[in-house]
């Protein structure tokens, strides 16, 4: 699709920008809603360490597992039922964990929300890839800001709300968004004739040129049809042999493991190595996040319109490298902020990782496949590294070693965010090892 081609973002597809931005602020908030409010919620009934301990790891968990559920859903049932179902999901668990009365509730509904989560993980990239062939740098940079700022509103709204009303409703009222998101899908499915036009859900491979705003800029000329794949399994066995497929994952894994990671153990870390008092230790946990802000905003249109995909990957690694090494060299008050900001840099990888999966694949069907596929192992990764990070600072009494072991992931990771960069489809590193997709 050339630059001619694109038609203006809302034309004809405003129920898809909604449907795109409001699921995606839904996928954050529903995450970072629980823990500020979870002193208030022991108030009303005790809450275990070890029911906090699981809900900490609930996360990866459920996205890894229904990362790999989702494509097999999405075959039976289409991408836009699939993302109501999953909004409907996230909405039911939300409302309900406004209602528990105990920890096991507490716990059972999260889980609904994660699994409705790690759908809508999956689904995002290959919706904008579907809807927006043609402006997928602007859309990726709407839906990676959207999923930042949801980041940081929770815990800044949470407490004040559960003050002046409880803390019920301060869960339950994110639902309202999950719910919200769901409607333009809702709508979409209703019209008559097929969801999308036509010319953004050709299963043919589009002939693509660069221009800016399309997809073509960081990814190589396609022509030609492209083959259907028999079954989900086949096309998995087949993403397994794709050296490209596990650089993407690889990279999304490092980005999921520096987030876990953090957000489990950075303020242990600050207050035990350099003194920070608990607020300071909160405050500079959300100034490290905080980059994921301008991230969101910058890399999608870095990456479309300027192939610069390895110098963002490289840039994000060191920067994040050398705030680890100011952590264990000069762990001194007046100097961790700067260390926050350079480990925050770990943040462009996240919206790096999300946009490759658009258009690091030829189609939607290709894309769901790809989602799935990368976010299923990094997210698997992002569930192991926290609980490693933990045992070793029980055996060494100590952060240096586990620091040290986050370090190495950025370092063994970077071979794969090279290989990442390569300007090519998964379609056509399969065809150039084996022949027709």
């Amino acid at each position: 699709m050339t630059a001619s081609s694109a038609r203006p973002l809302w034309k004809g597809r405003t129920l898809a920008v909604l449907g795109i931005v409001l699921c995606a602020f839904s996928l954050r908030s529903a995450v970072a809603s629980l823990s500020p409010v979870v002193d208030l919620i022991g108030a009303d009934f005790p809450v275990s360490s070890a029911v906090l301990g699981v809900i900490g790891t609930l996360p990866p968990v459920c996205f890894a597992v229904f990362g790999l559920l989702t494509p097999l859903l999405e075959r039976r049932l289409g991408i836009e039922r699939l993302t109501v179902i999953a909004l409907v999901a996230i909405t039911i668990g939300l409302v309900c964990r406004g209602l528990v009365g105990g920890s096991v509730g507490l716990l059972l509904t999260t889980m609904v929300i994660f699994a409705g989560v790690g759908m809508g993980n999956i689904l995002l990239p290959p919706l904008v890839k579907k809807y927006f062939p043609d402006r997928i740098g602007l859309m990726m940079t709407l839906y990676t800001t959207a999923m930042a700022f949801s980041t940081f509103v929770p815990p800044l709204v949470a407490v004040p709300v559960a003050e002046a009303t409880d803390w019920r409703f301060s869960l339950a009222m994110w639902g309202a968004f999950a719910l919200a998101g769901a409607i333009p899908w809702l709508l979409i499915l209703m019209r008559p004739g097929p969801p999308v036009p036509e010319r953004a859900k050709r299963d043919s491979g589009p002939e693509v040129t660069k221009g800016a705003g399309s997809a073509a800029s960081d990814s190589p000329t396609l022509t030609g049809p492209i083959a259907t794949s028999p079954t989900t399994r086949r096309l998995f066995g087949r993403l397994a042999r794709i050296p490209l497929v596990w650089a993407l994952a690889f990279t999304f894994g490092t980005s999921s493991t520096m987030a876990y990671v953090s957000f489990a153990w950075l303020p242990a870390i600050l207050t035990d190595i350099a003194g920070a008092s608990a607020a300071s230790a909160g405050f500079l946990l959300s100034l490290w996040a905080f980059i994921g802000l301008p991230a969101s905003l910058l890399v999608p249109v870095l990456v479309v319109r300027y192939q610069a995909t390895r110098p963002l990957f490289i840039f994000g690694s060191v920067g994040g490298l050398v705030g680890i090494a100011g952590l264990l060299l000069a762990p001194v008050p007046a100097l961790l902020p700067l260390w926050m900001v350079l480990f925050g840099l770990v943040g462009f990888l996240f919206p790096l990782s999300l946009v490759l999966i658009s258009i690091r694949s030829r189609t939607p069907e290709s894309a769901v496949l790809l989602s799935s596929f990368v976010q299923s192992v990094g997210y698997t990764f992002a569930a192991v590294f926290p609980l490693l990070v933990g045992v070793l600072h029980g055996v060494t009494d100590g952060w240096t070693v586990p620091l040290l072991i986050v370090a190495g992931v950025l370092v063994v990771t970077f071979p794969a965010g090279m290989i990442a960069g390569r300007r090519r489809t998964i379609e056509d590193e399969w065809e150039r090892r084996h022949g027709t997709w």
